[in-house]
């Protein structure tokens, strides 16, 4: 009776053991991506060779030094400004007439774009493409990466990832000139245009206004869903009201064609798709 007393004492401290591992995720968040160095660097060595072969000077190693040493800060105090260094060696000019701003939509605004060569948004300038839906953060009492969970806003303000996009953001918004392209999402149930957001607090405030000539925005549906906001609507009429106040010139479209043709690639015979002859 006692070593079987024994086993199951050790059974039940193992299924502690376990459950405690389970539900020992620290942080609400994804955790470190796996092969964080090997993905940055391979990214910017991709995207300099491939896409912008005049910019091949640019140190790739340089980059992922400056970009990593956020990891050796606590994963809750790690602020945009410590993206500096980042930023000045991975920033670049950005074609004029060729930003494209967006929320909720960043499938469709990576597709339309098409590597830039249609527009350049954020994910395709060299600082947002090595970064681009990846996760990374140190584990809170040690040095090594967490790859079971990292912070996000729901943890604290001041985590890795959202300090990122906030800083590429300020930069990406200051560098874009002429036409400035905004997509935006008139099926989400939340608001096209989120008043507390990346594009709201981090990229309208930075808009330079001596650079840019006016401001095209696209409130886009899904096929078949709900048109909940449209040019003139809801939180779209605040963004036209705030640009307005601004000083900006802007004009607003529903369901630009152009883009509205590629969504429908995948909806070709739906009724939102059928063309008039």
């Amino acid at each position: 009776m006692a070593a079987r007393g024994r086993a199951l004492l050790l059974l039940l401290l193992l299924a502690l053991l376990l459950a405690a591992g389970g539900a020992g995720a620290r942080w609400s968040g994804p955790g470190s991506s796996p092969r964080l160095r090997s993905v940055v660097l391979g990214r910017c060595a991709d995207f300099l060779a491939l896409l912008r072969p005049e910019l091949r000077d640019k140190n790739c190693t340089a980059i992922w030094e400056a970009f990593s040493m956020v990891l050796e800060k606590d994963p809750c105090s790690v602020l945009p400004s410590d993206y500096d260094l980042f930023m000045n060696l991975s920033r670049h000019a950005i074609p004029r007439d060729k930003s494209l701003f967006w929320e909720n939509n960043h499938l469709l605004v990576t597709s339309y774009a098409e590597n830039a060569r249609r527009l350049m948004p954020v994910s395709d300038v060299l600082y947002g493409r090595t970064a681009d839906l990846l996760s990374w953060c140190r584990q809170e009492k040690a040095s090594e990466l967490d790859y079971q969970s990292c912070p996000t806003s729901e943890d604290c303000e001041n985590n890795a990832v959202d300090s990122f996009w906030k800083r590429a953001s300020m930069q990406y918004a200051k560098d874009s000139s002429g036409v400035i392209h905004v997509m935006l999402n008139g099926s989400e149930p939340s608001g096209a245009y989120p008043v507390k957001g990346f594009f709201a607090d981090f990229e309208v405030p930075y808009f330079q206004k001596d650079k840019i000539t006016r401001i095209e925005i696209w409130v886009m549906h899904e096929i078949g869903g709900p048109k909940l906001e449209s040019c003139g609507e809801g939180s779209v009429k605040v963004l036209e009201e705030r640009l307005k106040g601004m000083g900006f010139q802007s004009s607003c479209v529903n369901d630009y064609l152009p883009v509205k043709l590629l969504k429908c690639v995948d909806h070709s015979t739906h009724p939102d798709c059928a063309l008039n002859s």
